[in-house]
């Protein structure tokens, strides 16, 4: 079974957290991006054409997509409250997921379960 903290015990160890006041943007819908993150505290708010989609809470992960495929953000991603972030940039992220497998499979089920988030909310809206 996966498990969600041994995840985040990966990203507690991680040098340099960054610090996001809330209201804060981490990143933008379309920018580049080389980082991916776990929240170590508070909460992410992602939003696709500004429509808030996801709420990231502590011990969850976001910004996978641009390690491991176009490199481009999907979503913006914005500090819903004061916030304590990890990163991985993909020299590391690759050392992790060849070091530690379970860290692969927990990353694998979050962006597979976020990527069928977001096709459902679409579809809902296509829908209407």
């Amino acid at each position: 079974m996966l498990d969600p903290v041994r995840t985040l015990s990966i990203f507690q160890r991680q040098p340099d957290p960054q610090i996001f006041s809330a209201g804060q943007t981490v990143f933008q819908e379309g920018e580049p991006g080389d980082l991916m993150y776990g929240v170590l505290e508070g909460e992410i708010a992602l939003s696709v054409n500004g429509k808030i989609v996801e709420t990231i809470e502590p011990g969850k992960v976001f910004g996978i997509g641009a390690l491991v495929s176009s490199g481009v953000r999907a979503y913006t991603a914005i500090a819903q409250t004061d916030c304590k972030l990890a990163f991985l940039d993909e020299e590391r992220f690759l050392f992790v997921v060849q070091e530690t497998p379970f860290f692969a499979l927990e990353v694998m089920k979050s962006y597979s379960d976020r990527l069928n988030r977001l096709v459902r909310h679409l579809m809902d809206k296509l829908i209407v």
